[in-house]
């Protein structure tokens, strides 16, 4: 059936559909009212006049009959009868006159007078509705059938319309838009409209999700994708890295601030201004912390100034304190805007209210410097908490009580490594030496809410260096350690699941989803681990330690920061700006959503033409086939 057709044949159903609403409604109309016909609208307010105007008949000794025609019987006619032969007269007269001729109540009559008032009003009324009711059809049941009708021809529009809020588009269209929606973001988008639904719901959208998911893994274990390396040259050397979704911020020796947009590459919120203090300071101080989340970064320098900036403007700091030490820990949070810095043993905890003010929640101060802090996550709607870790205690900060809470404090069992997650606060001991069958070093686990310990896992002769439960699958829990191992346990049953032989300087870094492992070591190295096979997939290397790991879905960052922040050498100077580059450390973000063989995915280093005109040529790299290389061979 044509378009022509189809709307013709609805024009001629809507119209059926419509004579034969009228044909029932003449049918089912009244034919006739009652002989005592209830006035109109005028009538109806005329009916509470009416008590006053027989009241001034009765005193002036008429019996006129109603307007309406409607005989009056009763009480109400034989008073009218007794008085029609009386003068007029005040009203006290005629009640003087009625005491005297024996009635014990005067105002019995008016009592009874009323009573048949309100019976006469009250049956009236009764009647005005009730012909009303008759002669308008029920209007809601008929606008009901309207509704429906309308309805399913505009279901039947939408089959080849797609609105979107204010714009309608071709069906095709709208599914060529939800092919880029992953499977989560399908299933959202199926629960805003009938017409949405059908676009998530249709198999090539789905087949296409399915595929890109399936795309990406094989992407992942074929390290198929793009790479690129984050560098700002006037930077100098490396000093801290931190990223959040598509945000990465890194702190260099030169006091600097760089925060990248991997989405957005130019965006104008890359330059990150520096304080007035800071920058008037001379040698300006190192950054010795970073942190990011999804709207505010944060810098910490070795003079106890910190930075805090907008991820949307840049610029210039929108909130900047300053510390009488140096800063030793920084944390963020990623769901809502506060910031924890910790100096020596002073804490300090910031946040920002509705109107974007900063301003400090609390300060504290624990027996002990502070080693490393965390904020818990998912308390968007609720009061920050921190989790400390100043030498053998691991403490918890909340702000509405007085001094911090300890979890865990064991003399002579420091605190190796730190990190928590919506429910639970997980670190490592270190077992004293002395103590003979300790059972080797721990990761402790407590619960946030009651500060119970909830279980005790690992056994190993090693420290444990890093671990991961915020970002770990539930249940679960990555750690690396010293003895070159990374190990996943299950806190259900306090067991471990994985064991790698991993780095053999031992494990600096490490994340883990539902089927793989990213760890990075001490000697640079970054593996890529599949959980199920416990199978190397591939590994990149690097000259200095791994101090950064994250990923997601389709994009992974590493952050090779050198330990030696003042590189020396005979032939090194600082005004050259290529001098320090194998000394500067490196940031690599790969995106394994992209193909990797259109020639903006290459490395740098494999891009050069070999015009460069200064004489240090470490960058330069072999690029396969040569005559790719502009100004090497003429195009056949």
């Amino acid at each position: 059936m044509s378009g022509d057709d189809l709307a013709a044949f609805r024009e001629r159903w809507q119209q059926e559909l419509t004579s034969k609403k009228e044909a029932q409604r003449h049918a089912g109309a009244p034919s006739s009212s009652s002989s005592c016909q209830a006035p109109g609208r005028s009538g109806q307010r005329d009916l509470s006049h009416r008590y006053f105007e027989e009241r001034l008949n009765k005193r002036r000794g008429s019996s006129k009959p109603r307007d309406d025609g409607c005989a009056e019987g009763g009480e109400g006619g034989e008073a009218a009868a007794e008085s029609e032969d009386q003068p007029d007269q005040p009203e006290y007269v005629s009640l003087a006159r009625s005491l005297l001729d024996g009635r014990t109540s005067p105002l019995l009559e008016r009592i009874q007078e009323e009573r048949s008032r309100r019976k006469r009003q009250y049956q009236s009324m009764t009647r005005v509705c009730s012909s009303s009711l008759q002669q308008q059809p029920p209007p809601r049941k008929a606008r009901r059938e309207e509704e429906l009708v309308e309805q399913l021809i505009q279901d039947l529009n939408e089959v080849n319309d797609i609105p979107f809020f204010d714009v309608e588009l071709p069906y095709e269209l709208a599914l060529n838009i939800f092919q880029y929606l992953s499977c989560t973001e399908l299933g959202r988008c199926a629960q805003v409209s009938r017409a949405w639904r059908v676009l998530a719901e249709d198999g090539s959208t789905l087949r296409d999700c399915r595929n890109s998911a399936k795309t990406v893994r094989t992407n992942w274990k074929n390290r198929v994708g793009s790479i690129s390396q984050l560098q700002f040259e006037l930077g100098k050397v490396l000093c801290d890295v931190s990223s959040c979704d598509n945000f990465v911020l890194a702190g260099y020796t030169s006091g600097d601030v760089r925060l990248w947009d991997t989405l957005h590459w130019d965006s104008a919120a890359s330059y990150l201004k520096t304080n007035s203090l800071s920058v008037n300071t001379e040698p300006r101080p190192h950054v010795s912390h970073v942190q990011v989340s999804a709207t505010v970064a944060a810098a910490a320098y070795e003079d106890g100034c910190v930075d805090v900036w907008s991820t949307e403007t840049g610029g210039e700091p929108i909130h900047h304190y300053q510390t009488s030490v140096k800063v030793q820990a920084l944390a963020l949070s990623r769901d809502s805007p506060v910031l924890a810095s910790a100096g020596g043993s002073d804490v300090r905890l910031d946040w920002a209210d509705d109107h974007g003010y900063w301003r400090t929640l609390c300060q504290a101060q624990l027996p002990k410097a502070v080693e490393s802090l965390v904020l818990v996550p998912g308390r968007r709607q609720q009061w920050p908490l921190v989790a400390l870790a100043a030498g053998e205690a691991v403490c918890l900060l909340d702000p509405r009580e007085d001094e911090p809470r300890t979890l865990h404090s064991v003399y002579g069992h420091p605190v190796t490594c730190l990190d928590a997650s919506d429910s639970d606060v997980a670190f490592g001991v270190k077992r004293a030496g002395w103590a003979m069958h300790d059972g080797g070093n721990k990761i402790h686990i407590y619960s946030v809410e009651t500060s119970k310990p909830v279980v005790c896992v690992g056994s190993s002769p090693g420290d444990f260096t890093c671990i991961n439960v915020r970002d770990s699958p539930p249940h679960l829990l990555v750690c690396g350690n010293k003895d070159r191992r990374v190990r996943i346990f299950d806190l259900r049953t306090g067991s471990s699941v994985v064991s790698l032989y991993a780095h053999h300087l031992g494990v600096t870094s490490v994340q883990t989803d539902d089927w793989k492992i990213v760890s990075g070591g001490g000697e640079g190295l970054v593996c890529v681990w599949e959980t199920r096979m416990g199978a190397k997939l591939w590994e990149m290397h690097n000259r200095h330690p791994v101090r950064h790991v994250h990923f997601n879905t389709s994009t992974l960052l590493t952050a090779n920061i050198p330990d030696d922040k003042s590189p020396r050498g005979a032939c090194i100077t600082d005004d050259d700006l290529t001098a320090h580059r194998r000394h500067r450390g490196v940031i690599c973000h790969y995106d394994f959503s992209e193909d990797a063989l259109s020639q903006d995915h290459i490395l740098p280093i494999c891009r050069s033409d070999y015009t460069e005109s200064y004489g240090y040529n470490y960058n330069i790299s072999l690029a396969v086939p040569y005559d790719r290389l502009s100004g090497s061979h003429p195009p056949h």
